[in-house]
């Protein structure tokens, strides 16, 4: 397992192949890191699918309100939504959307992001200070490179359950 230096500020996604860890970035976008970690902890990302993942890009995922697989699922609705809490402000930062990086989805307005967020599979700097970077893949990459593609997937991959590491026993 890659060492985890602060388990408060680092989540565990459980995909299909395996486990992904995610180092947060809480020093340099707090309101992001700090709603994820609130969304994992009410287990709202649980059963959530990939509605978006474009090879050589991002897969994108976190739409808590239609996304569940579990619950009311209907793909066509999957990435239209977000979550009860408001919509964030921008934390861009000189942080670059390279290969691992969680980048923060919104919509055209650079203060709507809530709860989706994207993987990047490769290097896309043209995104920079343009979404919100708050964390990066420390182990597991492997398992992201695996979820199946699509806008949307035919048969979309989820996020079987997400948890903050200082969480898990």
């Amino acid at each position: 397992m890659a060492e985890i230096k602060d388990p408060e500020n680092t989540i565990i996604i459980t995909l299909k192949d395996g486990e992904v860890v995610l180092e947060m970035l809480a020093d340099i976008a707090p309101k992001h890191v700090e709603r994820m970690k609130t969304l994992a902890r009410a287990k709202a990302y649980d059963n959530v699918c990939f509605h978006r993942v474009i090879d050589g890009f991002m897969a994108q995922t976190g739409d808590v309100a239609n996304g569940n697989m579990e619950k009311d699922f209907n793909l066509r609705r999957a990435g239209t939504g977000g979550s009860d809490h408001p919509d964030l402000p921008a934390e861009f930062s000189g942080i670059p959307h390279d290969r691992g990086t969680i980048g923060a989805a919104r919509s055209s307005n650079p203060n709507s992001a809530n709860s989706q967020f994207f993987i990047n599979f490769s290097d896309n700097h043209f995104l920079n200070r343009q979404y919100t970077v708050y964390g990066r893949v420390i182990k597991g990459m492997e398992h992201v490179d695996k979820i199946t593609r699509g806008e949307p997937p035919a048969n979309p991959d989820r996020m079987i359950t997400v948890r903050v590491a200082a969480d898990v026993a």
